[in-house]
C-alpha cells in the first residue's frame, strides 16, 4: 500500500528534495518562456488586435463585446427577433445598409452565447455572423496644454435639436475673437510672416457654407459656446453608446474630438476663442474612440450619413510605435469604397486623415492603412518655424501639410476645449487633419460639383513647398512638381485651392492598369543578410484595356517575410525617373513574419506618364549575416487617366515612347504609319470618292474631318446611340465592348465590359463576380450583393468584387494579389504561391524529402545511378516525409508534456510537505522524546568527504542513519553557517544562534524519537 512517509530515511525526502529544488529552478523557467514564445508567435499576425503586455510578460488581449449580424437586406424587424431568440440584443442603427450590432442582454456572456450563435448563421436571410475584435487605435495628439477660458456669452444653451442657420455675410478683418491674434497659422505669424493664406479665401467671400464636416473620434461638446450655431446633429452620432448624442465625458481624457471641431467651425466674432477656418460651415462629431475601437466601429463611422456629410476628419490610427503594420479590416474597407462611389450623390466623400505622431520612434505612415488608402488625404505637420515636428512621420502617401506645433516652447494650435473653454495647446498631426478638412470645407463652398479626385487633384497642385524648402529631402518629380516625404507637396493654400476649385472641371474617369512581377525560379526567391535586389517591370500603359497615360496613384503589392521586418527598405523608380521611398527601415520593428499582401501608396508620380520601365528596389540594412527569408511577389497598380485631368494640361503622345516599345507594339505603330501615308492620296471605294482631309479614323470620306462620313474605319465602328450610321473610332467608348473591328453595346448593369454579359466595371456602388478561372456561371455579372460562396473584396481596386472567399481555391490553385484563383505549379498539387518552393503538398511523382520543395520522382535506372537531379520517392523516404511534417505537432506535443510533468514534480513535493507538517502539528511532543546530533558548520574547512551532506547555499540537509534498523530511522538535519532553527516535530521553533565561528561549533538539532 502507498503511504505518505515523512522521515528521511523511508521517502528520501529532504536529500531529494535539496537534489530536486536546484533542477525545477531552472526548468520552470525554460516551460515559462517556451509558453511565452508560443504566445508571442501566434500573435505576430495580428498587429491590429489590441493587446497589452504585463509585468510577467504575458500578452494579454481584449476580449470581443459584441458581434455584426448580417442580413440580406435591411430587416429590423427580423434582427430584432433572431437576437432575441439567441438571447441577444440589437444596439444602435444599422451600418453597411443591413449590419447589426448585437450584444448579450444584459448580465449576460458572450462566451456562453456562442453555441447558441453559431445555429444564427443557418437562419433564413442571414449572410453572416462576425465576432467582432478591438482593435488598437490612439489619437494622434501629444502635448497636454493650459486652458485658457475666453469671454463667455450671456447663456450657455445645451443644443437638443438642430440649429437653423441664417447665410452671414464674412465680417471684416481682424475679427475680435480673444485668440484670434494668437492664430499665427491664420495670421501671417508663423517665421518667414507665412501662414496657409486662409484670409484670401475669406476675403473672397468663402467660410464653408452649405459644407457638413464631422470628426471621427472621442465625440464633441455640442453645447460649446463657440460651436452651437454651427453643430449639425446630422453629422453626427454616438457609436460607443448607441444613441444620437456625440457628448464626450467629461473626465479629463476625451478633449481631442471637441478640439478638432474647433479648429474647423469655430464661430467668428462672438468674442469666443478664436475662429475656425470655415467658421461658417456645419459642424458634427461621432463619438466612437471612447470605448472599443473594432472594425464595425470604424465601418459605422465612416458610413454615417454619407449623402449628407461632406467631409469626415481623422486623427487617429494605428499605434505610431515603429513596429505596428495595420489597416481598416473588410467593414471599414467597404465603408470607404461606398463613400467615394455613392456618397454626396455620387461626387465621393471626402476623407481626411492624420499621417500619424510615431516620428520619435521612426514610425513611417506607409505602415499605417489608412494613409496609404487611395480614399484619403494624408496630411503631414510643420512647425512654428517650418520644420519638420520631432513626431513626423515620413511616407510618399502624404499629399500636403498644414500648420501644427513641436514642442511646448512653440506656439501651438488655438481652438476651443472642454468643458466650454479654449486652448492654445492643441498639438500633433492630430491638430493638422482639422485645419485641412477646414481648407477644403472653402474649396467646396467655391464648387460643390468637385468629386474625391478632383479635390486630390486641386490640393497638390496649389501646395505651396516653399515655406517648407529649409528641409532636407526635397526633390523634383517627373512633372517638375516638388515633393517630400516629410511634406508631400507642401503647405495648403487656402486662396490658392479656391481659385482653382472656381475653374475647375471634373477629371475624366479613373482607370486601373496591373501588372505583376513574374519572379524567375526560384519562387520564392531566398534573401539573406545585407542586399539589395532590382526588379524590374516594362509597363505599356494597359493600352489594349483601360489605357493610364495620366498617372494619379501608384501602388505596389508585395509579400517579403524576413527575420527583421525593421531592416527591410522598399524604393520605386518610376519611368520618368522619380524615386519614391515606400518604406525606410524602421529599427524598432523586429517582427518576423514581414508583411503580405500590403499595398504601399505613392502619390509622388502624379500626373507623369507611366509607360516604361519600372523598378522596385528591395534592400535590407541589416548587419546580421544570419538573418534571412523569403520575397514572394510584387504587383504594381497604376490608377490615373488615359485623357489630361484638365483640358490646358500638357497631353503626351498616345504612343509609347520609342525605347520602351515592346515589339509588338512597335509592329502594330508601323502599321499605322504606312496607313496614314497611303491615305494621304485620293482612296476610291467603288463609285464612291473620298473628298480628302478625312478624319484620322477614316478610311476614305464623304465629308472632311467627320467621324460619321466615313467609307470605312482604320480601328472601329460604333454603332450611332440617337440614329442611323457609325462612326469610326480609336477604342470603343464606355458601355460598348470590342467585337473585331466593331463597339457592340455592353449589358445594361456595365459600366465597360468585354462582352455583352461580362461586365468589367459596374455603374454605381455595385459589385462584379469576378471568378473567371472556375468558369462561374454569375461571372462578370454585377451584383447589389455577393451570392453565397463568394465574399465582397473592397482592397485593392475602384471596382469592388465578389471573389471566392480566402482560401478556398480549388486543390492545384492559389489565391494571387487581385484575389483570383490561379493554378499552381505543375509539381504541387496543393499550394500557397506561385512555383516549386509554395507546394504545401506535392503532386502525384513528386517529392520533396531531401531538397525542400518538390521535385520529380526518380526512375529505377535513375535511383540505381543515384542521380542528384530527381527525388527518391520510395516508401520509406515517404514515411520519414510525413514524420517530418508532424514535427512541429510533435514538438509542441513534447513541450507540453514536459511542462505537465514539471508542474506535477512540484505540486507532489509542495504536497508532500504540507502534509507532512499537518501531520508534525497533530503529534504530542514531549521533551524525552527529543535526541540532539552535533553538527559540523560549513565554512572553508568542509570535509569533502562526508557522502551525507551536499552544500547547498551557505546550509545542508543531511539524512541522519544511525538508527538504520529501527521505525525510527531518519531525521532531517539542517546544517547552517550562523543561526539555526530548531525543528520540533516538522514546527519550527525558533533560531538557535551559532556562537562559535570556526568549523568545531556545535549547534543542536532536534531528532525526532517516535514510540
Amino acid at each position: 500500500m502507498w503511504r505518505w512517509q515523512c522521515n528521511a530515511r523511508s521517502s528520501g525526502s529532504g536529500t531529494n528534495l535539496a537534489r530536486t529544488a536546484p533542477l525545477l529552478a531552472s526548468a520552470l523557467p525554460l516551460f515559462l518562456f517556451l509558453q511565452l514564445l508560443a504566445q508571442n508567435v501566434s500573435a505576430i499576425a495580428h498587429d491590429s488586435l489590441y493587446c497589452e503586455t504585463d509585468k510577467t510578460g504575458r500578452r494579454n488581449c481584449a476580449e470581443p463585446s459584441h458581434y455584426i449580424l448580417k442580413l440580406a437586406g435591411r430587416d429590423d424587424d427580423l434582427a430584432n427577433r433572431y437576437a432575441d431568440e439567441h438571447g441577444m440584443a440589437v444596439r444602435g442603427e444599422p451600418f453597411l445598409d443591413s449590419h447589426y450590432f448585437i450584444y448579450p442582454k444584459l448580465g449576460g456572456e458572450l462566451r456562453r452565447r456562442k453555441r447558441s450563435l453559431d445555429q444564427l448563421v443557418d437562419r433564413a436571410g442571414v449572410e453572416d455572423l462576425i465576432l467582432d475584435r478591438p482593435k488598437r487605435r490612439v489619437k494622434r495628439d501629444y502635448i497636454s496644454g493650459q486652458q485658457f477660458v475666453g469671454p463667455q456669452p450671456e447663456v450657455g444653451i445645451r443644443i437638443r435639436r438642430q440649429t437653423t442657420f441664417e447665410r452671414r455675410e464674412v465680417p471684416k478683418l481682424p475679427f475680435h475673437d480673444p485668440l484670434y491674434q494668437d492664430q499665427w497659422y491664420l495670421v501671417g505669424r508663423a517665421v518667414g510672416n507665412f501662414d496657409m493664406n486662409v484670409r484670401e479665401a475669406w476675403l473672397m467671400g468663402y467660410a464653408g457654407r452649405n459644407v457638413s464636416i464631422s470628426i471621427l473620434d472621442d465625440g464633441i461638446q455640442r453645447d460649446h459656446p463657440d460651436l452651437v450655431p454651427n453643430y449639425d446633429p446630422s453629422a453626427s452620432t454616438d457609436i460607443n453608446d448607441h444613441d444620437s448624442d456625440p457628448t464626450p465625458q467629461n473626465n479629463g481624457d476625451n478633449k481631442h474630438g471637441t478640439r478638432c471641431a474647433g479648429e474647423v467651425a469655430a464661430v467668428a466674432g462672438n468674442n469666443v476663442c478664436g475662429v475656425g477656418v470655415a467658421f461658417l460651415s456645419k459642424i458634427g462629431g461621432v463619438r466612437m474612440l471612447d470605448g472599443p475601437v473594432s472594425d464595425s466601429v470604424e465601418a459605422a463611422s465612416l458610413n454615417l450619413n454619407q449623402q449628407h456629410i461632406d467631409i469626415y476628419s481623422a486623427s487617429w490610427g494605428p499605434e505610431d510605435d515603429g513596429k505596428t503594420f495595420d489597416g481598416p479590416g473588410n467593414l471599414a474597407q467597404e465603408a470607404f469604397y461606398r463613400g467615394i462611389k455613392a456618397g454626396r450623390g455620387g461626387r465621393g466623400n471626402i476623407f481626411v486623415w492624420a499621417s500619424g505622431n510615431g516620428g520619435s520612434r521612426q514610425d513611417s505612415c506607409s505602415a499605417d492603412g489608412y494613409t496609404t488608402s487611395i480614399y484619403t488625404l494624408s496630411i503631414s505637420s510643420a512647425t512654428y518655424d517650418n520644420h519638420r515636428p520631432w513626431y513626423l512621420e515620413e511616407c510618399p502617401s502624404t499629399i500636403a501639410t498644414t500648420y501644427s506645433s513641436a514642442n511646448i516652447n512653440q506656439p501651438a494650435i488655438v481652438t476651443v476645449d472642454v468643458p466650454s473653454g479654449c486652448t492654445k495647446m492643441h498639438t500633433g498631426t492630430s491638430a493638422s487633419a482639422p485645419l485641412a478638412a477646414g481648407i477644403i470645407a472653402l474649396a467646396l463652398e467655391a464648387n460643390p460639383s468637385l468629386t474625391w479626385r478632383d479635390t486630390q487633384h486641386i490640393v497638390l497642385r496649389t501646395a505651396n513647398p516653399n515655406p517648407l524648402l529649409n528641409n532636407a529631402g526635397w526633390s523634383l518629380n517627373g512633372v517638375g512638381r516638388r515633393i517630400s516625404n516629410k511634406f508631400g507637396y507642401g503647405l495648403m493654400d487656402a486662396g490658392a485651392l479656391v481659385k482653382l476649385a472656381r475653374v475647375w472641371k471634373t477629371v475624366p474617369e479613373q482607370h486601373m492598369c496591373t501588372y505583376e512581377y513574374s519572379l524567375d525560379a526560384p519562387r520564392p526567391r531566398p534573401i539573406q543578410g545585407r542586399f539589395a535586389l532590382n526588379f524590374t517591370l516594362e509597363v505599356s500603359g494597359c493600352q489594349q484595356g483601360t489605357p493610364v497615360l495620366y498617372l494619379e496613384h501608384v501602388q505596389v503589392i508585395t509579400t517579403i517575410r524576413f527575420g527583421k521586418r525593421g531592416d527591410l527598405k522598399l524604393t520605386l523608380f518610376s519611368p520618368m525617373g522619380t524615386r519614391s521611398v515606400l518604406l525606410p527601415p524602421r529599427p524598432q520593428d523586429f517582427n518576423q513574419n514581414g508583411f503580405h499582401k500590403w499595398p504601399f501608396l505613392t502619390v509622388q508620380m502624379w500626373g507623369e506618364d507611366p509607360r516604361g520601365v519600372w523598378t522596385l528596389m528591395v534592400e535590407s540594412i541589416s548587419n546580421n549575416p544570419n538573418i534571412g527569408g523569403m520575397f514572394s511577389d510584387w504587383a504594381l497598380l497604376l490608377y490615373g487617366t488615359e485623357e489630361p485631368a484638365q483640358p490646358s494640361d500638357q497631353r503626351y503622345s498616345p504612343y509609347a515612347p520609342s525605347a520602351f516599345r515592346r515589339p509588338g507594339i512597335g509592329q502594330a505603330l508601323t502599321s499605322q504609319n504606312e496607313t496614314t501615308v497611303e491615305e494621304a492620296s485620293t482612296i476610291r471605294f467603288g463609285t464612291l470618292q473620298s473628298v480628302g482631309d478625312c478624319h484620322p479614323e477614316c478610311l476614305g470620306c464623304s465629308e472632311p474631318r467627320s467621324q460619321s462620313a466615313c467609307f470605312s474605319c482604320h480601328h472601329f465602328t460604333l454603332t450611332l446611340r440617337n440614329r442611323a450610321g457609325f462612326k469610326c473610332v480609336e477604342h470603343c467608348e464606355e458601355g460598348f465592348y470590342a467585337d473585331g473591328d466593331k463597339c457592340k453595346r455592353c449589358a445594361t448593369d456595365c459600366e465597360t465590359c468585354s462582352q455583352a454579359e461580362l461586365c468589367d466595371k459596374c455603374h454605381d456602388a455595385k459589385l462584379l463576380i469576378d471568378v473567371k478561372h472556375y468558369g462561374h456561371m454569375d461571372h462578370g455579372r454585377c451584383v447589389e450583393t455577393c451570392p453565397s460562396g463568394l465574399v465582397a473584396d473592397y482592397s485593392l481596386t475602384i471596382q469592388a468584387k465578389c471573389v471566392l472567399k480566402k482560401n478556398s481555391c480549388s486543390a492545384g490553385y492559389f489565391e494571387s494579389a487581385q484575389s483570383v484563383c490561379l493554378e499552381c505549379d505543375h509539381s504541387c498539387s496543393t499550394c500557397h504561391g506561385p512555383g516549386p518552393l509554395q507546394c504545401d503538398e506535392c503532386a502525384q511523382d513528386f517529392g520533396n524529402r531531401t531538397m525542400g520543395y518538390c521535385r520529380k520522382c526518380c526512375s529505377p535506372d535513375q535511383l540505381a545511378q543515384k542521380d542528384l537531379h530527381c527525388e527518391d520517392c520510395s516508401k520509406s523516404f515517404a514515411a520519414a516525409r510525413r514524420d517530418l511534417l508532424s514535427l512541429s505537432s510533435l514538438v509542441a506535443n513534447f513541450f507540453t508534456i514536459v511542462g505537465l510533468v514539471l508542474l506535477g514534480t512540484v505540486l507532489y513535493y509542495l504536497c508532500r510537505q504540507l502534509i507532512c507538517c499537518c501531520m508534525g502539528k497533530g503529534r504530542n511532543r514531549s521533551p524525552s522524546n527529543l535526541e540532539y546530533t552535533p553538527l559540523t558548520t560549513i565554512g572553508d574547512d568542509f570535509d569533502s568527504n562526508n557522502e551525507n551532506g551536499k552544500r547547498n547555499n551557505g546550509f545542508e540537509l543531511v539524512a541522519d542513519e544511525s538508527d538504520s534498523d529501527s521505525d525510527n530511522a531518519g531525521s532531517l538535519v539542517l546544517e547552517g553557517v550562523n543561526n539555526v532553527s530548531k525543528v520540533v516535530n516538522g514546527v519550527d521553533i525558533g533560531p538557535q544562534e551559532n556562537t562559535k565561528a570556526d568549523s568545531a561549533s556545535t549547534p543542536l538539532v532536534e531528532k525526532e524519537s517516535r514510540s
